[in-house]
């Protein structure tokens, strides 16, 4: 989902950052680079670390000068364990990258946007298969990792009629094409106004191609 968003970020502005959560997991899915791109600027989060997230906001800034938009991807790695199979080292990664990493970043782009007075947080989520079948263990920690996100951005919508700029929060079923996520995500965005803030918009054969929970 990443790279579908980086792909279509690269046709609508002449340069943007991007910053990938470090796959640290025994049992890497999913890409582990951004797409080429001339418009893009990579930059380094380590998402446990408050201090490494500060600097992400003040790396951006210094590069793009201004931050407008924020997207905000959780698309967590899949590690499927039977409970007496989880590996410490694992649980603290997934908490530390994929769960309280997101707490650090948000403090730092809303005291950024509360001060500017403008600016749009978006927080996408794309749902995963939990798994477990007979053959097959649970997805326990990517499975905890998106639900922390879930209610995460519930707050946040919840809060956004007390804040001077928008967030808003897109969700994709697991069946759903990523380039047109990624597109439909954008439209809603250049859309601006306060039409859709505080509100989840959700992207898929389930609901229509727009839906709202």
């Amino acid at each position: 989902m990443s790279s579908a968003v980086a792909v279509e970020a690269a046709k609508r502005v002449e340069y943007f950052a991007a910053a990938f959560i470090p796959n640290r997991l025994t049992e890497p899915i999913g890409p582990k680079t951004l797409p080429a791109a001339e418009s893009l600027i990579p930059l380094h989060w380590n998402p446990g670390s408050p201090v490494s997230a500060r600097t992400l906001i003040l790396a951006t800034e210094n590069r793009l000068e201004h931050i407008n938009e924020a997207l905000l991807i959780c698309v967590p790695p899949s590690v499927r364990r039977h409970p007496g199979e989880l590996v410490a080292t694992e649980i603290e990664i997934m908490v530390n990258d994929h769960i309280k990493g997101w707490f650090f970043l948000v403090k730092e782009l809303t005291a950024l946007f509360r001060v500017k007075k403008t600016g749009t947080l978006a927080l996408v989520l794309s749902e995963l298969d939990p798994g477990g079948g007979r053959e097959e263990a649970p997805d326990l920690l990517g499975a905890c990792a998106v639900e922390s996100f879930r209610a995460f951005t519930q707050g946040l919508l919840y809060s956004s009629l007390e804040e001077p700029f928008r967030i808003l929060g897109f969700c994709a079923s697991e069946s759903s094409n990523d380039p047109d996520f990624a597109a439909f995500i954008f439209k809603v965005l250049e859309e601006g106004g306060k039409r859709n803030n505080g509100k989840w918009l959700r992207f898929g054969k389930g609901r229509g191609i727009f839906g709202r929970y």
